[in-house]
């Protein structure tokens, strides 16, 4: 089964820790009822909680709030971006470190692909027995610190990387010479593979009286909204239109203020594509926050 992915999070800071305990306890009930929901808890009793658009995130807080009377202070919604890359790339790298004692000695090669969007790091070992099985988790530990972190704007990252090769020093070789070797491999490898940003974008349909359709196809199209088909069914016209997540926040408003109640909408999260380059201080279809750090 497809794991469900949740593009839209929000952070829920409850006043002390026991508020944090009743919290998240109500927050895993929810999430085991619904798989629409998910949740992450940060330091300091800060609790993320996940969703599969901003209208269930809506739902679900206003639930935990006015329904079950918990206490806490609720942080703005944040897009869930993620970070990959666009090349295969093959990446060889040596820890060699000597200061007259022990030494320190890793040597691997390792495959780096694109990974499925919300699937983090997926790692496999093909390497044989040119890097002890003893060794091998610690790679894989490097790798996954290092994959925390993107490059281009500190989002996590989607990899599937492969250890092909390697090598070893019976005396100077050790697990933490090979998470090291495993987190600089890929930083080494990663401005050669090209990475990128990646934004969820939804699936919207719009069922719209026909004398407001200039204005709906307008406004999709002020949000980088990609209108994929558009239908009459009796009168009503339906738009069904890709649409980045971070351009549709406030849009069942709007579309109800544009249409005067007219029209209705739905969506749903369809996948991850590549943010497109920034063009500079006037983008106003990028969000800023990403054109700034890229």
């Amino acid at each position: 089964m497809k794991a469900v992915i949740h593009p839209i999070s929000v952070s829920l800071e409850p006043p002390d820790a026991i508020a944090a305990l009743k919290l998240r306890a109500a927050i895993d009930e929810m999430c085991a009822k619904d798989a629409t929901l998910g949740v992450a808890t940060r330091p300091v009793n800060e609790i993320v909680l996940m969703a599969v658009s901003e209208l269930r995130l809506e739902i679900a807080v206003d639930i935990l709030e006015r329904g079950k009377g918990l206490d806490f202070t609720t942080g703005a919604p944040q897009v869930a971006y993620r970070e990959s890359i666009t090349r295969k790339v093959a990446w060889d790298y040596v820890h060699k470190k000597q200061t007259g004692g022990k030494g320190e000695y890793a040597k691997i090669k390792i495959r780096f692909e694109p990974g499925e969007p919300g699937s983090g790091l997926r790692f496999a070992n093909e390497a044989g027995d040119s890097v002890p099985a003893a060794f091998v988790p610690a790679i894989e530990k490097g790798l996954a610190g290092a994959c925390e972190v993107g490059p281009v704007a500190g989002f996590p990252m989607d990899l599937a990387c492969a250890l092909i090769d390697g090598g070893y020093h019976d005396v100077d070789s050790n697990e933490r010479t090979f998470e090291i070797a495993g987190r600089a491999c890929l930083r080494e490898a990663l401005p050669k593979a090209g990475p990128r940003i990646l934004e969820p974008m939804m699936l919207v349909i719009v069922l719209t009286p026909p004398v407001h359709i200039g204005d709906v196809i307008g406004d999709l199209n002020s949000r980088r909204g990609q209108v994929q088909e558009m239908d009459d069914r009796y009168g009503t016209l339906i738009v069904t239109a890709l649409v980045p997540l971070s351009n549709l926040f406030g849009y069942v408003s709007t579309l109800k203020s544009m249409t005067r109640g007219r029209a209705e909408s739905m969506m749903a999260f369809e996948r991850y594509e590549q943010v497109p380059p920034y063009r500079g201080p006037d983008d106003d279809n990028f969000p800023p926050a990403i054109g700034m750090r890229a």
